[in-house]
């Protein structure tokens, strides 16, 4: 996390000094927004991290591996494909729990299968979809990707089994 940390330190560094450089009181404009961004998200993050948390202290290992461990095959990555296409919210849900699937044994076909249909899929995000661009145009793009996290999970499945 240091690497990715400094990245990003030095990114908001450079920005800051490039607004302030630029005038016209636009690095305070960035600031505020970026504490207004960080009040409003800071809660569902934390709670995040503890659900993902108390999650991995409450699955037992053993039955999670039998379910999605690298020995579960074609059933962990539909049954990571259908968790993830499931979980509510952003990345600040989604990443954490894929997080406490892998370190809980998951195997990386069923947690690439999780992200993947999160990503693709949501099933949480249709109602907003169908809202805003029809049936027509979400049932297309459900038909035209919804093999999409199950390929990703056998691929990720034979780089893992390749890789070791």
């Amino acid at each position: 996390m240091l690497v990715p940390t400094a990245v990003m330190a030095v990114l908001a560094l450079a920005l800051l000094i490039a607004t302030h450089v630029r005038g016209e009181g636009r690095a305070g404009a960035g600031v505020e927004q970026a504490i207004k961004i960080t009040v409003e998200t800071l809660p569902l993050l934390l709670l995040s991290f503890l659900v993902a948390g108390l999650a991995q202290a409450l699955l037992p290992k053993e039955q999670l591996s039998q379910w999605v461990g690298a020995e579960s095959g074609m059933r962990g990555i539909l049954i990571g494909a259908l968790a993830g296409a499931s979980t509510p919210g952003g990345p600040y849900v989604a990443f954490p729990v894929a997080a406490v699937l892998l370190r809980a044994g998951a195997s990386v076909a069923t947690v690439v299968a999780f992200v993947a249909a999160w990503a693709v899929w949501a099933f949480g995000r249709l109602p907003l979809e169908v809202g805003i661009m029809g049936w027509r145009f979400t049932l297309i793009r459900l038909a035209s990707t919804v093999v999409f996290p199950i390929v990703a999970g056998l691929i990720a499945q034979a780089l893992s089994s390749l890789f070791g």
